[in-house]
Order: structure tokens, then C-alpha cells, then sequence
């Protein structure tokens, strides 16, 4: 048997958009949103066939504060917008405009977060990006990346049609997995600790309908988790490692479940993940390293705030620079693949950051084909004229 098979294959360029985004998570949702209301033809691709990414199909259906718990709202744009749009339908439209009041918070106040519904959302955000002209293309998958003279050239996808070529003039890695990064030969870094096993799931019992989050949430060193399932952790990037991941998972759950019914026997799983809930597998190694520890500096590069979701007070300027590394110059990255540090990492990873990520990422891509030579003071003035606060100076000044 052959350890290595060489096949010669003639792919079609099926398309050509001017922006390709790959994932159809919040941040590719951002892009897409953010790049055709540039003007920019452009095209989401999304191995699944429903978007949101973790924050649907992996049933994280939490999106967390875009205020920095000390009464400021800190993100603005499409964060908030998606914020809108994930209880929209449950809130009747404006009927949950009030918020954020603006008004000092303490320890005591409670800060905005939401639980959406996935299906809701997932049906939402695809009509918002069909009527802003997307395309989008479900079921299909990322296998390659063509390069000449450090850009992209052309996408090379597998899905029912079979294997073919995308080629835009930038690109925007919303995977999750800095897959078309690593693909294009662009700088990465794996999670050097590895996941933890969550299994949450959608239940109905006689107290009603609700979200059980089985499992650890927290991943670094040091944090304990409220309920560990299982010693292991896993990189999330080979597709045994996966696989074992998905089957513990799902033992997990069902031996829950079983457990449960023998106190309720009305309790039933009406929902659980189809991907798996990792959090922190591979990102992109940028031309800059965002750092816990860059709470409250100012970036030149700056193209949004985002807080602290696991404490009240630090405010974080995101530096452009991270999105994109000089080896590939018409890539940017957008959500939990963008160039951090450890700590950072878990800070940038959730929803509302992955927005304010994808819709930097998304003008940049719609201005340019080489983010190395495009002038940040082109994005910020696109971002400045949708209301998008770049600077902490910007905010109100805390009571």
C-alpha cells in the first residue's frame, strides 16, 4: 500500500468575486455584511449549512457584554447591530432598545448579555447578508489555497459541484482555524494547551425550556472549571483528535441525560451541537501580537474597542496589525484566528469581539488586494462614518 497518491486534477475557477470570506461564524457574518455594503461583490463560503458558527451550531448561544461594565458601551458597528439582530425576533424589534442605559454601573448591576436562539439568528443573519447581495454557498469546504508573489490567487473548495477554484482579489479567514491561513503558507500558531470537552445541549423537562452548558468553559492553566467531563485536552486540528473529541462529547451528554431522567423523566435533549465546541485551536501570527497587557493603549492602527468579558473595566484598542501577516498581503483574519497571545486569546474569542474583528476585516478587504501598502486611516475613516468608536479617549469619561 502506498503511503502518498500524486493526482493530476484540472479545477474550474467557478467564481470570482471581489472578496471571498471563509466561515460564516459572527465574524465571517461580519465580514461579509461589512464588504458588500462597500460595494464590494462578495461571497461567503460555509462548510455547514447553517451560519453563526459556534455561536449556533455549537449552541454558544451567549453573546456576551459589548459594555465595559462600568456603564460605556465599548463596541459599536456591526457588534451591536448583530447584537440587535440576535433578539430581534424574540424582542420585537425595538422593543429592547433601552439596553443600554449609560448610566454608572457597580459590581451589584447586572452587565447586557443575551441568550439567543440559534435557529432564529442562524435564518436572521442570512437574510441581512442575502438582502445586502452575498452569496453565500453552504457545504463547502476549504481544501487548498493557490499563492503568486505573496497574495492569494485562488481559493480551491470541495462541496456537491466537486472540487473547483474561488478566485478573489482578497480574502478574509473567518474559519475559526486560521485554515486558509495555514493553507496559503501565512505564519500560525497552534493552542499550545489544548481543549476542553463542553457538551452543552438544548433540554426540555417539566421546569421548561433551557440551555445545560455540560462541561468546562474556561481553558487556560489555572482555571477551574465548574464541571470537568474529562481530563483530556484536544487541538481541535486533526480529524481523529475531532472525532474523538465529538464521541466523548456525546457520551458525556447521552450519560447525562440518562441521569437526569431518572430524577424527571420528562427531561429530553431537543437540541445538541452538530460541530464541535472548541474554543482555541490555530491563529494566524500577525505583524502584530495583541497582549492582556495592552489594556487601555492607545494603537495608531486601531479599528475598534472591544471589553473584558471576564472582568469590568479594561477597555482593548484592536490594532489592525493583527488581522494580517506581510507574508500573504490580501488576507486578513477575523474572529478567534487573529494574532494574540494565550491570555488574549480567551478575551478576543467570543462573539462580540469576533464582530468588531470581521467588520475591520471586511472594509479592508473591500479597499485593498495588499494590506501592507492600504492606509489604516482609510479603514478608520469607514469606520468612524458607521459610528464606530476607535479610540478609549472617544468614550465618555467614567462617572
Amino acid at each position: 500500500m502506498k503511503s502518498t497518491l500524486t493526482q493530476t486534477l484540472e479545477i474550474p475557477v467557478s467564481y470570482t468575486p471581489d472578496v471571498l470570506v471563509v466561515g460564516g461564524g459572527f465574524a465571517g457574518i461580519a465580514a461579509a455584511l461589512s464588504a458588500a455594503r462597500m460595494g464590494k461583490k462578495t461571497m461567503l463560503i460555509e462548510k455547514s449549512y447553517y451560519l453563526g458558527g459556534l455561536g449556533t451550531s455549537g449552541l454558544v448561544t451567549i453573546y456576551l457584554p459589548i459594555c465595559d461594565g462600568k456603564g460605556r458601551q465599548v463596541s459599536f458597528g456591526l457588534a451591536e447591530e448583530l447584537l440587535r439582530l440576535s433578539v430581534e425576533v424574540e424582542l420585537d424589534g425595538e422593543r429592547g432598545a433601552e439596553w443600554l442605559t449609560g448610566k454608572p454601573m457597580t459590581e451589584k448591576d447586572p452587565r447586557y448579555e443575551v441568550n439567543f436562539n440559534p435557529a432564529l439568528f442562524a435564518i436572521s443573519a442570512e437574510k441581512a447578508l442575502l438582502a445586502e447581495g452575498v452569496d453565500i454557498l453552504y457545504g463547502v469546504s476549504l481544501v487548498s489555497a493557490c499563492t503568486e508573489n505573496g497574495k492569494i490567487t485562488h481559493a480551491i473548495v470541495e462541496g456537491k459541484s466537486g472540487r473547483y477554484a474561488i478566485g478573489a482579489k482578497s480574502y478574509v479567514d473567518a474559519s475559526g482555524d486560521a485554515d486558509l491561513a495555514e493553507r496559503a503558507g501565512a505564519p500560525t500558531a497552534r493552542f499550545k494547551h489544548g481543549n476542553v470537552v463542553s457538551a452543552w445541549y438544548y433540554y426540555y423537562d417539566k421546569s421548561g425550556y433551557g440551555l445545560r452548558m455540560l462541561g468546562a468553559v474556561d481553558l487556560l492553566p489555572g482555571m477551574v472549571p465548574p464541571e470537568q467531563l474529562s481530563k483530556r485536552r484536544f487541538s481541535g486540528l486533526e480529524d481523529d483528535d475531532i472525532s474523538a473529541y465529538m464521541t466523548l462529547s456525546h457520551d458525556k451528554l447521552f450519560s447525562t441525560v440518562l441521569e437526569k431522567r431518572e430524577k424527571d423523566e420528562t427531561h429530553i435533549p431537543v437540541s445538541i451541537a452538530s460541530i464541535p465546541q472548541l474554543r482555541m485551536t490555530r491563529r494566524i501570527v500577525g505583524e502584530c501580537t495583541f497582549t492582556l497587557s495592552d489594556e487601555r493603549k492607545e494603537f495608531e492602527d486601531s479599528v475598534g474597542l472591544y471589553p473584558n468579558w471576564r472582568e469590568r473595566g479594561p477597555v482593548y484598542e484592536l490594532p489592525f496589525r493583527t488581522l494580517y501577516s506581510a507574508q500573504i498581503k490580501n488576507l486578513a483574519c477575523a474572529g478567534r484566528c487573529i494574532s494574540t497571545d494565550d491570555e488574549m486569546w480567551e478575551i478576543s474569542r467570543v462573539i462580540p469581539c469576533c464582530s468588531v474583528m470581521g467588520e475591520a476585516a471586511g472594509i479592508a478587504a473591500a479597499l485593498s488586494d495588499d494590506f501592507t501598502a492600504l492606509d489604516v486611516k482609510e479603514i478608520q475613516k469607514v469606520l468612524r462614518a458607521r459610528g464606530v468608536k476607535l479610540h478609549e479617549k472617544e468614550l465618555p469619561p467614567l462617572a
